[in-house]
Formats: structure tokens, C-alpha cells, sequence
């Protein structure tokens, strides 16, 4: 597991304290975080995973097994190129082994509608997955928009055979609930505006919320994109792109809290959401919510915002640019997947530097971004890169419309675990002069890491280990780093450097030659 950075002051003090011991030591560090709360994050090296030939919109995890719907007709084995060979068809929906990664044969089709699977999400009991779609059969069955699968035996619920008039796109379930939100008008031929809730035998239950309007320029229609329901609390938060609830013009406008029995609006959210913005991501860990937003044109909000479920109080929201689609929180560590491209006003950010990372970390403590940097592509479709999340036995499994993952040919889907980190960061080219009478300076660039801040640069002379200096960097700041070493005046030495992450080493740069001035 990657530590967290130490503070700014802390890796001047220890500098100053290994120059004093070890002789003239500098490093100009990158600015680090603002406080040090110890978080952990996973490793950035993906594990071995299956592919899809097509988008991966939603997951589900239960009892072991790793859930995935979307758009796809077949998957593929690690590492193989589209049509290669080894393909198993699955439509829409595929089933793998949560810890392995294996396909398993639960495989039913999604078919009709666009044949495509928005939302999954398992019952707390993980016995059952609810499926939320544009679909019009599961498997053999018929089903309008939404099905629910038997874990236990890999069939198509029976009961739970809602007639939902339009796409599902968000689905959350409690012991006796299942909520579903979307574009629909209609759910068992009653009214319901975009957001319902029924019970696992498909009884529509009373709650009801009129969800209407749109500003969002590039996608008018009024729709919930997010739910997530707190029980113990009696609530359902919901987001999207909307600006009525119940009546409300212009105190909703894409985010609000219901009461989760009859749909009243208990939290109106004003002002976390400005007008050509939606939210497209909701998880809650039982104290807080977050969001994912994604914009449209200036002053928009693209970020992240964390939020207390009792009171609906803002806890933070960064500034990020680049549209959220999936957040996922563990372990006081918020993981999301987005586009961002410029974070410069968040701790821990960058700037915009024609680059879009499309994973992030986050402390949830105080929004900070920690040095956790896997990467895809944006991918096929909207061309919008990561779209899903679920956590599964420690497991990070990630899904979208991404087609490589750390520049490595990954299509669709990967996984990322707290160990074992595998990556070394890349030796840096070192350079050595002598200035004065006795010394020597050694200058080299600082390197960096996916999910290391801090590396430590090892310094041999003559072969023989000589000293180690630490910095912080990332791959947006990687500044400039030096030593000094005291040696006899004439003396001609060879120095050669290395990094490590504290695990992986790199390869040893150099020698190179300098004779100290007399």
C-alpha cells in the first residue's frame, strides 16, 4: 500500500537533517499536502483482467463474483487484441470471479430496447442484483427496462418484473426497497418522473417526486443519473439533471435529498451545483455522500463534493475540470474516474497541462489528491475514459469506454489491488561538476512514480553506497535535485544514482567521471 506524503516542512527538515549528517544535500521539492492524515491507496499497477469489445457502463459485486453490464457482444483474455481469438460471447452482461479475474459462465443476453445495461447494484444480502437498462428481454424472459438476477443460480428473478416505461440509469437497494432513477415518465403503468421505489416482489411503493427541467445545454431531457439511499436515516439523495423537484423551480437544480418514504424534498442542496452543470455519480459510506458532476461551457462544476447524509451540510468540493462519471469511497481514500485536466485549485493538483488523468484519489478528510496516477485512454464512444466503479474483496475493479490502461493495450475493464506494487520508477540522468576545492555536485531531475510521492535516490561512489536523498515529485513537477559530496581536492571518482519507491528500484544511471578541483 502507497503511504501518504508528509507535509511540506517535514521533508525540509528531514533534508536539513541528512545534510548535516551526510554532508551538502539539496532538493527542490514539489509542494506536497497541506496536512498528512496517513491515508493509503491502492498500487496504480493493474492487475491481470479480462476485456470487453465495447463499453462497460455499470458493475455489481456479491458473494465472490464481479458483475458487468453495458454495450459489449463479447469478452477477451488479458492482453489479447480485438479478434484474436479466445472470445466468449457475452450480450451485454458478463459474470468473472471477483479475486481471479476469471470469466464464469453466468452469462444471460440483454437484448431489445438499445440493448443496454445503465445500473446494477446487489441486495444487502447479496442473493440478488438488480439490473437497470434499455432493454426488453433478460435472458429468455421479458423484461421492461429492469430485471433482477439469483445469485445463488444465475436466473432471472421471477418477481421482480416492474414495467418501466423508458431507460433505468441508477438503481440503489435497501432490505425491503429497491429505488430506481432515469428518463422514465411511467413505472407499472402509474406516474413516476424519474425516480421510483418498489419492493423486491415489484409492488410500487407510495413514494413519488415530480423531477423536471434541464438546463444543461448539451443534453436537455430531464433525467436522474444517481441515488444513493441511507436507510438508518430514511433518505434517498439524488442527482442529475434536473431543476424541479415536486414544484421547487430554482431552489433543486440537480441535486436534492428525499424523504425515502413518501419523496419529499428534505434537502435542496442550493448553490452546490451551478446551472449548466449535472451530477452523474452518488455513493454514500454510511456518514457521508459524494457526488460527480460533469459541465457544459464556462464556470461549470466538473469535480467532486463530499456531504454529511444527516444534515446535507457541504463538507468540500474541489475544483477539477474534466467530467466525473464514478466515485467510490474506502478506506478515507475517494477514488473516482473523470477526465481531469486541471485540478490547480485543489491540494495536491495540477495545472492544466494538455493532459487528462483520468483516475484520481482523493483524501476524504480534506479533498487533497494523493500520488495514486493509473491512467487510461478516453477511449471509444463519448470518449470519456473510466464510467464505473466497485469495490470487490479489496479490489478496485474499474469499467468504461477506455481502450488502454498505463499506456498498455486494456480494453473496457481493469482491476487494481493493495499490493503487490511491481512498478520502479524510472532511473533519472545524472550529471556531476566541481566547483570548488574538494567538491563535487551532483544534479539530476527527480523522477516519478504512479503511486509513490515521496522517492528516495540512492548515490554510489566508486561503486561503494554513499548516501540517499528523498523528494517529492510528480509527473507534472519533477523538479530539478542535487548533492554535494566533500572528497579529496584532485581526486577523480564515478558516481552512478538509483530510485526506489521504498519497494521497486530502478536501474542503477551512469557512471559518471568527475575530478574534484584542487
Amino acid at each position: 500500500m502507497r503511504q501518504r506524503n508528509k507535509s511540506v516542512h517535514l521533508l525540509l527538515a528531514a533534508a536539513v537533517l541528512a545534510a548535516a549528517v551526510l554532508g551538502t544535500a539539496s532538493a527542490a521539492l514539489a509542494a506536497g499536502p497541506a496536512q498528512a492524515n496517513g491515508e493509503t491507496t491502492l498500487t496504480a499497477d493493474p492487475l491481470s483482467t479480462w476485456q470487453t469489445d465495447g463499453i462497460v457502463w455499470s458493475m455489481a459485486y456479491a458473494k465472490g463474483i464481479v458483475y458487468v453490464g453495458g454495450t459489449f457482444s463479447h469478452i477477451r483474455p488479458p492482453g489479447a487484441a480485438p479478434g484474436a481469438g479466445g472470445e466468449l460471447a457475452r450480450t451485454n452482461f458478463a459474470a468473472f470471479d471477483a479475486k481471479t479475474g476469471a470469466p464464469l459462465p453466468c452469462a444471460p443476453a440483454f437484448t431489445g430496447g438499445t440493448g443496454t445495461i445503465r445500473a446494477m447494484k446487489a441486495s444487502p444480502d447479496g442473493s440478488k442484483i438488480y439490473i437497470g437498462g434499455s432493454f426488453g428481454k433478460a435472458g429468455p424472459v421479458g423484461r421492461s427496462n429492469t430485471a433482477s438476477l439469483n445469485t445463488a443460480d444465475c436466473t432471472i428473478g421471477a418477481d421482480w418484473k416492474p414495467t418501466v416505461s423508458s431507460t433505468v440509469r441508477a438503481i440503489d437497494v435497501t432490505d425491503d426497497s429497491v429505488y430506481i432513477g432515469g428518463g422514465f415518465g411511467t413505472v407499472q403503468g402509474q406516474t413516476r418522473e424519474r425516480v421510483a421505489a418498489l419492493r423486491p416482489d415489484g409492488t410500487l411503493l407510495p413514494f413519488k417526486a415530480t423531477i423536471r427541467g434541464s438546463s444543461v445545454s448539451n443534453d436537455p431531457t430531464p433525467a436522474v443519473n444517481a441515488l444513493t439511499v441511507a436507510p438508518k436515516l430514511n433518505k434517498v439523495i439524488i442527482g442529475g439533471r434536473f431543476t424541479s423537484v415536486n414544484g421547487s423551480l430554482f431552489t433543486v437544480h440537480a441535486l436534492a435529498g428525499l424523504d425515502a418514504t413518501t419523496g419529499k424534498v428534505v434537502d435542496s442542496f442550493a448553490g452546490w451545483i451551478p446551472s449548466r452543470s449535472a451530477v452523474k455519480a452518488l455513493a454514500n459510506d454510511g456518514t457521508n455522500f459524494y457526488l460527480g458532476a460533469e459541465g457544459t461551457g464556462g464556470g461549470v462544476f466538473d469535480g467532486r463534493a463530499a456531504g454529511r447524509l444527516s444534515d446535507g451540510a457541504q463538507l468540500w468540493k474541489d475544483t477539477c475540470l474534466g467530467a466525473t462519471q464514478t466515485v467510490l469511497p474506502y478506506k478515507g481514500v475517494l477514488y473516482s474516474g473523470s477526465h481531469a485536466h486541471d485540478c490547480s485549485s485543489t491540494p495536491g493538483g495540477f495545472t492544466d497541462i494538455n493532459n487528462r488523468q483520468h483516475f484520481l484519489a482523493q483524501s476524504i478528510s480534506d479533498k487533497t489528491i494523493l500520488p495514486w496516477f493509473p491512467d487510461t485512454n478516453d477511449g471509444i464512444g463519448e470518449q470519456i475514459g473510466p464510467r464505473t466503479m466497485a469495490m470487490a474483496d479489496g479490489i478496485l475493479w474499474a469499467g468504461g469506454e477506455f481502450t488502454t490502461v498505463n499506456d498498455a493495450p486494456q480494453q473496457g475493464l481493469t482491476r487494481f489491488a493493495a499490493g503487490p506494487d511491481t512498478g520502479a520508477p524510472q532511473v533519472p540522468l545524472l550529471s556531476g561538476a566541481s566547483g570548488s576545492r574538494g567538491k563535487v555536485t551532483l544534479n539530476w531531475k527527480a523522477s516519478w512514480d504512479r503511486d509513490n510521492g515521496v522517492l528516495t535516490y540512492k548515490i554510489y561512489r566508486d561503486g561503494d553506497y554513499l548516501t540517499s536523498v528523498s523528494g517529492d515529485s510528480r509527473y507534472w513537477n519533477r523538479p530539478a535535485m542535487s548533492y554535494t559530496d566533500t572528497v579529496d581536492p584532485g581526486s577523480e571518482h564515478r558516481y552512478s544514482i538509483e530510485v526506489t519507491d521504498g519497494t521497486n528500484v530502478s536501474g542503477r544511471n551512469g557512471p559518471v567521471y568527475v575530478t574534484a578541483r584542487n
